[in-house]
């Protein structure tokens, strides 16, 4: 089964970490990458842009409208994610727990739903 790990951080605090500090961070991120990549587990992982270069989307009685930044202010923002293989929620979690930025904020770990499937007569 295929589930998504919303990877959250301090953009705050990540803006004022030493430069080396950030540097093995993401040594240690693209390392872990490659040990799920190499056993089949990871699917996809992308970093985000920091969150000022967001925009929220919404239509509303068929008008567009565009804001700057994310929907909600939080102390953790959306950082990154990957899309994992697993057996399970147990081996998922287990999974986001190895993800470096876990150690600096949270990982939250959500089940796809395969709309095609879900939508087939059974």
């Amino acid at each position: 089964m295929k589930y998504l790990c919303l990877v959250y951080a301090d953009e705050a605090k990540l803006d004022v970490m030493p430069q080396h500090e950030v540097d093995a961070l993401i040594d240690e991120v693209l390392a872990n990458n490659e040990e799920l990549e190499a056993s089949g587990q990871l699917i996809l992982a992308e970093a985000l842009e920091h969150v000022a270069a967001a925009m929220t989307v919404r239509v509303r009685n068929g008008r567009l409208s565009a804001t700057d930044g994310p929907f909600a202010e939080t102390n953790e923002q959306l950082g990154g994610f990957a899309l994992i293989e697993a057996r399970d929620l147990n081996e998922a979690v287990q999974i986001a727990g190895r993800i470096p930025s876990a150690r600096i904020g949270s990982i939250e770990v959500r089940p796809v739903i395969d709309l095609v499937r879900e939508r087939s007569p059974q």
